[in-house]
This record gives C-alpha cells, structure tokens and sequence, in this order.
C-alpha cells in the first residue's frame, strides 16, 4: 500500500473513530429488552470515555435477566475526571463507572457515594486494564521499552492528566516502570521531564487520545490495553506493545447515595461483576476481574514480568499520588508541564 493509500486509510479511520467519539459523548438511551413495567425503572450510567462499545452488549444482557426486566437506561462517556465533576455538579446519575478510584473517592467525600462504596470483595472495582505502547503497523520506530519513550525526535500522544484517569494511569505507569528498574523517586521524576519533553498531543480523554493516534499524528500512542485492543477491532491499522513493566489499571463502579432505583442500581452494579458480564469484558478488551473468568482469558492477556499496582510503587497509594502528581496548581505533572 502506497504512502497515499495509508494516509487516506488513516484519515478515513479517524472519521469514524471521530463520529464514534462524538455519538459516545452525548446522553443516549438504551431500549429495555423486553417491555417496561407500569411503573418504569430508568437508570443514568455515567461514565469514562472507553467502556462504551462493552456496556452495549452488557445492558441488553442485564435487561434480559429478571432483575433488569423493564430498566432502560441513560448514559454520558466522557473523561473521567470531567464526568466526576459533572456528577458533583449536578449531572443526575445512579450508577458511575469511572476510570480510577480518586475520581469515585471525590463523590464519595461529596456524600454523593456511600463511604463504604470500595469495602466489597473487588474492592469496589469491574475491570482491569495495563497501560501499553499502541505503535504504527510493523512497529517502524522498534519501540519496545520505557527508555525508547525518551528518544530525541519520537512524538508520543498522551491525554491530559488533569481531566483523563487514563492519562495519570499512563504517567503513573512511566513513572512505576522507573522504580521496578531501582531508580530513585528523583531519577522517575527527571524520565517524567524527558518523557514530557517528548508529548506532542494532550486531548482530554482517552478515547480523544486514540482518534488523534488514528488520523496519523504521533509515533506512539500511551493508552489502555483495552483501547488498543477496540481500535483494532475497529480495523485501525495499529499494535501495540505490552512493556515488561507496567501498571495494573483498576476501574471502579460504584451506586449514587441519591438513586431513586437503589434495588435496580445495585442490580446492575452486581451483573457487571457476574460471570456472563465479565464475558462481555473480555471481549472488549479488559481484564476480567472474577479470577476464574480470568483464567478462561489467560491467553489473550499474558502477564507482564514485571506487573505493579499504584500502591507498589507508591507507599499509600492514589491518595498520596493525587495531591503530589496531579495537584493543578504544585503537583510533580503541573511543575513538569510548567519548565
């Protein structure tokens, strides 16, 4: 295929993967599988940008069982963090699933969410993810490790940390990836400058991330592995490259204090976790988090070398990691972006 050829591919993927953004980006409403009840039981699923194509399937499964009978629902994707914000402004929603814990965690100090929302056996968590390396096809740069990150010359994509939880998982993973090699909390924090340095394109999610990757710009994308997974599913011309050492992305789901359908809210949280759900997961792209559904995966999602949780390379994790990565105004990222 000539350089034409591939640059027209790309921008005709980017349409589409643009029209998706735009579709998954607004409040639609999701037919129930069979009639509704008298009474009428809608839920508003607020979430981050990526689950989109998996809750598709997951909703009709969860109306087709007893307990979904008769719900419809409403649903917003969007950065996770601008969604947390939203939610605690006011945007009406019985049940978040958001992109990291930090971002249920503001509702939940908001009283918006029950302080016990994380006490549940999955630790309030639905999915798993690792941060990966989404390159061209045929990978011509021989992007393999962190440190290829740093070369002089490389664009890397990466969303904007101060509205995408996937982005902190990214620069988190970067900086992890630091750590498991023995380096020092400086040494890690002086990659991040060299990784910064290299950052050519910060959209505000995820998902907004991977259309840019798509169109054509960029050598290297940060992202889920999920997202790398969907795109080519999609038929993006892309792979991507699981780094020996990377970080454990935790996604959370929690029910909204305020629900006017508790019951049915519960409900739905509870079959994302179920066998037939996490099923639906997979396919999409995510790690299961039931372990004997995992085990069912275990070939399509190989096991890092060196694969670490945020409280591994972070003493008390995320919620030491906010204030001094991610503050807007002193953290390590903002004073890094700032030089």
């Amino acid at each position: 295929m000539n350089v034409l050829n591939r640059a027209t591919r790309r921008r005709s993927l980017g349409r589409v993967l643009a029209v998706s953004l735009s579709l998954a980006a607004v409040l639609v409403t999701a037919a129930g599988a069979a009639e509704a009840r008298p009474s009428g039981v809608n839920l508003s699923l607020v979430a981050y940008s990526t689950p989109a194509g998996a809750f598709s399937k997951i909703i009709p499964a969860f109306q087709a069982t007893p307990a979904g009978s008769g719900v419809t629902f409403k649903q917003s994707y969007g950065a996770s963090g601008t969604q947390a914000a939203a939610v605690h402004n006011g945007l009406p929603a019985d049940v978040v699933n958001l992109s990291l814990a930090p971002d249920v965690s503001v509702l939940s100090q908001a009283g918006l969410i029950g302080t016990n929302w994380n006490r549940d056996k999955f630790g309030g968590m639905v999915t798993d993810s690792i941060v990966v390396f989404v390159v061209r096809k045929g990978n011509p740069k021989n992007i393999k490790t962190w440190n290829d990150l740093i070369k002089p010359g490389l664009q890397v994509i990466n969303a904007n940390p101060f509205t995408s939880g996937g982005a902190r998982w990214n620069v988190m993973a970067a900086w992890g990836a630091q750590i498991k090699q023995h380096k020092t909390p400086a040494q890690a924090t002086s990659y991040l400058k060299a990784l910064y340095k290299n950052i050519a394109v910060q959209d505000s999610s995820a998902r907004a991330s991977m259309n840019t990757f798509v169109q054509g710009k960029g050598d290297v994308l940060l992202a889920y592995e999920n997202e790398a997974i969907q795109a080519q599913q999609a038929g993006a011309d892309i792979q991507f490259v699981r780094p020996s050492a990377t970080i454990l992305i935790e996604n959370p789901i929690a029910v909204l204090k305020g629900s006017q359908n508790p019951t049915q809210a519960k409900a739905f949280v509870d079959f994302t976790r179920s066998d037939a759900a996490q099923n639906i997961w997979a396919k999409y792209g995510y790690r299961p988090i039931v372990q004997s559904v995992f085990k069912k995966w275990a070939k399509t999602f190989p096991v890092p070398k060196q694969l670490f949780t945020i409280r591994d390379v972070v003493k008390g994790g995320w919620p030491v990691v906010e204030p001094k990565f991610f503050d807007p105004n002193n953290g390590i990222v903002k004073q890094i972006q700032s030089t």
